[in-house]
């Protein structure tokens, strides 16, 4: 019966012609159904895409959508206009030192693509969805006898370029379970292609766009959840567009966490390193025998927090529960501050088991989170938010 009357209240408030935004967040802070593609919705509004003002939503789709549309265009369909075989580059010299020169533009993209094809190639291995194909695949793309598609562009050889991989701090996750499921992914043939390839082109257009942050390894597990929530929507309307709404969407919560993502913003107010001393903080004050267990083991929170923290948990627990906590990071008021208490709320969690444990199980326990009722662990949260720091 709970569960209906949010139902209600959630139809109440996005009925209205104008959503005021903080009364969103109250809502959707405790979870967003799944139901009638409340969760896309809410979503496109609480990351910034979507005005509170409903009577201008189409124009800033149709705008947006178009804008999308054009980069695709310029930066994927049309320096393949004058390919021979395949090539980007004739008429141009492999050697050349011009920095305008294609080949030197096509060596810089291939470098970074060839991190987003294999990071998007082990995307949520354990559910099939990357793999199917996408309802409204790129027209432009799949019928050019693959010569546009960027998977077939990607040069398999060593990459040199230092911002692409945040190397020894273990960003990305991968059981070796895994790696066989990441193999099987396999491009469409002609005239198809499956959501993998389309998060591919977001992200690569996103590097192309941001050249001063570029593709990072890591940001493939953000696009992931947003590509997902929006491809399923139950609203073909918004469905169709899954790919341009969440390159905005991406785009803007990029730039509320884009100093987790960059090494030189490590120490910055909301660089990663103050975002694990804030943690270090509410542990110390929630829980000192824990953090006295942590002092004595020299466990730093640069050992499992990092991930956490950088990739907003997205490999911590499997994507339903991914979801749920979005709800509530993307409704904080002060994004993202709740992803500090999460945190905290996982260790405390797992008190007992930390106490009893020495550093090297204490360590896997908490690279791998053990499954439980994610509920638990935000209702945690919220009772850590609560408390004062005196």
């Amino acid at each position: 019966m709970a569960y209906k009357a949010r139902i209600k209240e959630f139809d109440a408030l996005l009925a209205q012609d104008v959503i005021r935004l903080s009364s969103l967040k109250k809502l959707a802070f405790h979870g967003i159904p799944d139901e009638q593609g409340k969760r896309a919705l809410c979503w496109r509004l609480l990351l910034g895409y979507l005005p509170e003002e409903k009577e201008i939503w189409s124009t800033i789709l149709r705008e947006k959508r178009l804008l999308y549309k054009q980069f695709i265009e310029e930066m994927i369909v049309m320096p393949g206009e004058n390919e021979i075989n395949g090539d980007v580059t004739t008429g141009d010299h492999p050697l050349s030192i011009n920095p305008d020169s294609r080949w030197s533009t096509f060596f810089r993209d291939n470098e970074v693509l060839l991190q987003i094809d294999k990071d998007v190639r082990r995307l949520c291995p354990d559910i099939s969805f990357f793999q199917q194909p996408t309802e409204f695949p790129c027209e432009e793309i799949v019928n050019s006898n693959n010569v546009k598609r960027l998977h077939t562009r990607v040069q398999r050889r060593v990459l040199n370029c230092a911002n692409v991989e945040r190397r020894g701090l273990g960003i990305t996750k991968i059981e070796l379970s895994k790696k066989k499921a990441s193999e099987d992914y396999a491009p469409m043939e002609e005239g198809k292609e499956a959501h993998w390839e389309v998060v591919e082109r977001i992200l690569f257009l996103y590097a192309k766009l941001n050249p001063g942050q570029g593709y990072v390894q890591g940001m493939n597990e953000i696009i992931g959840p947003i590509y997902h929530a929006f491809a399923l929507d139950p609203n073909i309307n918004f469905r169709e567009y899954a790919e341009a709404d969440s390159f905005f969407c991406f785009t803007n919560l990029m730039s509320e966490i884009r100093d987790f993502f960059i090494k030189s913003l490590d120490e910055t107010d909301h660089g990663i390193n103050t975002m694990m001393s804030t943690l270090l903080t509410h542990l110390k004050f929630n829980d000192l025998d824990i953090w006295l267990k942590f002092q004595q083991q020299d466990l730093k929170p640069q050992y499992y927090a990092f991930r956490w923290i950088t990739l907003l948990l997205s490999q911590e627990f499997p994507l339903p529960d991914v979801l749920r906590i979005w709800d509530s990071l993307f409704s904080d008021e002060h994004r993202f501050d709740f992803l500090s208490y999460v945190c905290c709320a996982m260790i405390v969690i797992l008190k007992n088991h930390l106490l009893d444990g020495d550093f090297s199980s204490n360590i896997k326990l908490l690279q791998n989170f053990p499954p439980m009722d994610v509920q638990i662990i935000l209702s945690k949260a919220v009772e850590l938010s609560k408390r004062k720091l005196f």
